[in-house]
């Protein structure tokens, strides 16, 4: 009679000579307490870093402590994106991913800030990919993963990522040559009020490509806030993918695959 084979323990291999990709997929893709706990540090700088990127317009003033900064950040993104690389099984298949080639581009105006400074709005664009990414589900909201929540959170992420770089964008392009546009706030305010087409009409930006610049917002902006809409006031399906025809969302109550009818058994917490 065969024995059973012992559990894995979710604690680290303790033999010397751990190599140090082992580690890495233990730190990134772990469920232990000390992996969970070390993806939460770095969401926690994460944010921070996200934080330095919507303020960069208005820190840039500082010069050479700006610039300090900007490479210290350059640092910790390029050896996050190092290990993940390293961590992940497949490389080729990570760099397939838009949130790598993202992550990879604001890591370039990081390190050559002096060069790439006009694109440095696009930063932002780091908001998008962490919080459509399967390391924050799996870490901060594994406990909302397929749920209404991270819809909407996701939709969220879109809307707020798009005010914050078109704003940047318009602060980058039109300051100082449109008397409209004289500060940060400024682009911001045109943005919003842009974009939710209120239009007061004390901002307006000059010549046709300013026209251009405007419909394109308004266009996106309130697909976004529809999407976001959507998200919330419509009910809510769980992904739980049919055996047979492969529909991958059904209501949480449902007994039969409104596409094929065969029977489901989804589970869930009891009443």
């Amino acid at each position: 009679m065969s024995r059973a084979k012992p559990a894995r323990s979710s604690e680290p291999p303790k033999a010397e000579g751990l190599r140090l990709r082992a580690r890495l997929r233990y730190l990134y893709h772990g469920s232990s307490p000390r992996a969970v706990r070390f993806r939460l540090a770095v969401i926690v700088i994460d944010f921070a870093i996200i934080g330095f990127f919507l303020a960069a317009p208005i820190l840039h003033e500082a010069g050479k402590v700006f610039y300090i900064v900007d490479y210290v950040i350059a640092t910790v993104l390029g050896l996050d994106l190092a290990a993940r690389a390293y961590a992940h099984t497949d490389v080729k298949d990570w760099l397939k991913k838009p949130g790598t080639w993202i992550d990879l581009f604001v890591l370039a105006t990081l390190l050559f800030p002096a060069w790439l400074f006009n694109f440095g709005f696009l930063r932002l664009l780091r908001l998008w990919t962490l919080l459509n990414s399967d390391f924050f589900w799996r870490t901060i909201g594994h406990r909302y993963d397929d749920t209404r929540v991270e819809e909407i959170t996701r939709a969220l992420a879109s809307l707020v990522t798009f005010i914050f770089v078109v704003t940047g964008f318009v602060y980058t392009t039109f300051r100082g040559s449109h008397a409209g546009i004289s500060g940060y706030l400024d682009a911001l305010y045109f943005t919003v009020a842009t974009l939710t087409t209120t239009g007061f009409g004390d901002i307006t930006l000059p010549g046709n490509w300013g026209r251009v610049l405007s419909i394109v917002v308004m266009l996106t902006g309130i697909t976004l806030f529809l999407r976001l809409a959507q998200t919330i006031f419509k009910p809510h399906k769980i992904k739980y993918p049919c055996p047979t025809c492969g529909l991958q969302k059904h209501d949480p109550d449902a007994v039969h695959c409104k596409a094929c009818g065969v029977v489901l058994c989804i589970p869930d917490e009891g009443a």
